[in-house]
């Protein structure tokens, strides 16, 4: 018998492998003590929870140029700008995409929205290390996204149970069952389900339908992926989603507070306006 083949690496894989090449970079111009000194200068986190819980469907309105699988989105010069129109529009919270190599971000545009919004901030990025977490909240996060596809073993509670302690809100992202029974198991408040398999781009509308029942109705569920515009919300809305993250469709529409505002609010049921 021939020796079985190595798996081959997946878009996610190769993602994660540059993250750590420019986390490590970063490492050497800022120490993680230097990193947690700073923190005593960064305000308490925000809690999107009650926005999250209240009535009607909350909006995570995503500051993205680009992404791996639909290349260039938007030229976004000024993401401040932009975060002020997404909070003008009623967003119970904005996602900043720092991730460099693929996402054209950076934590420079998570400092800058900070300073230019009150609204809660997410630090959308592939985070595998607590020193990720720790400059998260010291560029003014209040929430941080965990990937359970990329956090084997113990690393995803690990890094919950960090962010935890750092008062940030976790948004944990699963895109199968077997995701979505670690998410559960770990006791996440905020799951994110992802309609876009990161290990290989593919999309699959039904993802969210299928994954939803899993979860205990105590919990809140985000839709992501695939959303262009409140007739999308309002299906995963009626699927029990109680927010959804949106990004593309934002980026590209020529007045976000409008497209925000629109997809905030809806009732399951409800049938759209």
């Amino acid at each position: 018998m021939s020796a079985p083949q190595a798996s081959r690496p997946t878009v996610l894989d190769g993602i994660v492998a540059g993250v750590l090449e420019d986390l490590a970079a970063r490492q050497t111009r800022l120490s993680e003590s230097d990193l947690r000194a700073a923190l005593a200068d960064v305000p308490p986190a925000r809690d999107p929870m009650p926005h999250f819980r209240g009535p009607g469907s909350s909006v995570i309105a995503e500051v993205k140029r680009k992404s791996p699988s639909k290349g260039d989105l938007a030229d976004i010069p000024d993401p401040a700008a932009l975060a002020k129109e997404y909070a003008a529009g009623g967003a119970a919270a904005i996602s900043v995409l720092t991730e460099q190599r693929r996402f054209n971000g950076s934590l420079d545009d998570l400092r800058a929205v900070r300073a230019a919004v009150d609204t809660p901030l997410l630090r959308k990025d592939f985070i595998v290390t607590e020193y990720q977490l720790l400059e998260a909240r010291a560029a003014g996060a209040d929430l941080a996204l965990l990937i359970v596809a990329s956090l084997p073993g113990d690393e995803l509670r690990r890094l919950h149970d960090s962010a935890r302690e750092l008062g940030l809100t976790v948004l944990v992202e699963v895109h199968d069952e077997a995701e979505t029974e670690r998410a559960v198991d770990l006791g996440a408040e905020l799951i994110g389900v992802n309609a876009r398999n990161l290990k290989t781009l593919a999309v699959d509308a039904d993802t969210f339908g299928r994954l939803a029942p899993l979860v205990p109705a105590d919990r809140v569920l985000v839709a992501e992926s695939g959303i262009t515009g409140p007739t999308d919300v309002q299906r995963f809305v009626d699927q029990g989603a109680r927010a959804v993250l949106v990004g593309e469709a934002l980026v590209k529409h020529g007045a976000p507070r409008d497209a925000v505002a629109a997809m905030t609010g809806l009732k399951a049921g409800k049938a759209e306006m």
